[in-house]
């Protein structure tokens, strides 16, 4: 995976012939909040100004906070396991093969208290990449410690708010 560096070097030359990834490549994050690895696959970075794609782990008893986009569609497929979506204040349970469609501005968050689950993300236009890099850390570097307050701040430059 090219460090940022290499990053920055290449969202100047995007790939207009497209590109292939393996199992476990592209750029590799640990969240936050919860350890789990995001993987980006797809993104400006990589030469896609319409799309961003990437999988993130929600490990057994973790989810993600109710919180909307702005000005993105999302959608999910259920890579492995099973957990709740929440959409709008409505739970619903998802498991692997699932899909999930989010419109823009819809509140939604994840829950998956029983067991780790793993969701394929897309969004349209990107812009959840820019989120995670800046509050999610590489492989071996420290989790950075953020307040509640400066994560909101960060959400905000990306379209993204938290209940």
């Amino acid at each position: 995976m090219p460090n940022s560096k290499e990053i920055e070097a290449t969202s100047h030359n995007p790939r207009p012939q497209g590109y292939v990834l393996g199992v476990g490549e592209g750029e590799h994050l640990i969240h936050f909040r919860d350890g789990g690895n995001i993987f980006i696959k797809v993104d400006h970075v990589e030469g896609s100004n319409h799309l961003g794609l990437g999988t993130q782990q929600l490990p057994k008893g973790s989810g993600i906070p109710v919180h909307r986009h702005l000005d993105r569609e999302e959608a999910f497929y259920v890579l492995e396991g099973s957990g709740t979506v929440t959409l709008n204040d409505v739970p619903h349970h998802c498991e692997r093969g699932g899909t999930i469609f989010i419109p823009r501005n819809t509140w939604h968050g994840f829950s998956s208290p029983d067991q780790e689950l793993v969701l394929l993300w897309v969004m349209v236009p990107p812009g959840l990449d820019g989120f995670f890099r800046e509050t999610c850390s590489r492989p071996g570097e420290p989790r950075k410690e953020l307040t509640r307050k400066q994560i909101n701040a960060i959400a905000l430059k990306y379209g993204q708010e938290f209940r």
